[in-house]
């Protein structure tokens, strides 16, 4: 047992549990430095944020602020999705134009229109299957997963349900053709570093 688990165990009975609720109990306990922190289908994962893990977040980041403002970027900011207490803090997200925030203060995941991912050893179980269908079910039109494990990018588009009707995939170093979806450029993947 954790020592999150205990606390939850010891709440008040009445207290319903919610993602505002855990992530709250989630602020008080001593979290390492430079970990990243989601809840997956009710789920707590820790991953750590590496070196390369930072440089393709970047690379991705630079490479919308050449097309969209800074206030439409974010990352690592927490959104809510469909789904079982899923609140994800995606590398990149972008909102849409005129995106405001709900009355928690939260970006509404309706006003998500890109997510790209890079996987986290420990944590890339759920970038490829719980995130990708929820991402879909959210009717997030792009999402990316960038993949410095296996040196490839991952590419899901047309979302359907609980997942996407067309995956791309393409090895680092070739451009990742975002041109025909709602995020309209092209990704160039040169500099996105292998572990």
């Amino acid at each position: 047992m954790t020592v999150l688990e205990d606390r939850i165990e010891m709440a008040d009975e009445s207290e319903e549990l919610t993602l505002d609720v855990l992530f709250e109990r989630l602020e008080h306990l001593p979290t390492p430095e430079r970990y990243k922190v989601e809840i997956v289908e009710g789920v707590i994962f820790m991953s750590p944020q590496r070196d390369n893990h930072w440089e393709i977040t970047m690379a991705v980041v630079e490479q919308l602020r050449t097309k969209y403002s800074r206030r439409r970027i974010k990352s690592d900011v927490r959104v809510d999705y469909p789904g079982h207490l899923n609140g994800f803090a995606s590398d990149v997200t972008l909102v849409a134009e005129g995106a405001e925030k709900n009355s928690r203060g939260l970006w509404r995941y309706q006003d998500v229109e890109f997510v790209a991912k890079v996987v986290s050893k420990g944590t890339g179980q759920n970038d490829y299957g719980l995130k990708k269908a929820a991402y879909a079910v959210a009717e997030v039109a792009v999402y990316l997963i960038a993949d410095p494990y296996q040196g490839k990018c991952h590419l899901f588009t047309q979302p359907k349900g609980d997942d996407y009707t067309t995956e791309t995939t393409v090895t680092f170093g070739t451009d990742v053709d975002l041109t025909g979806t709602h995020v309209g450029l092209t990704l160039n993947t040169d500099e996105f570093p292998r572990d």
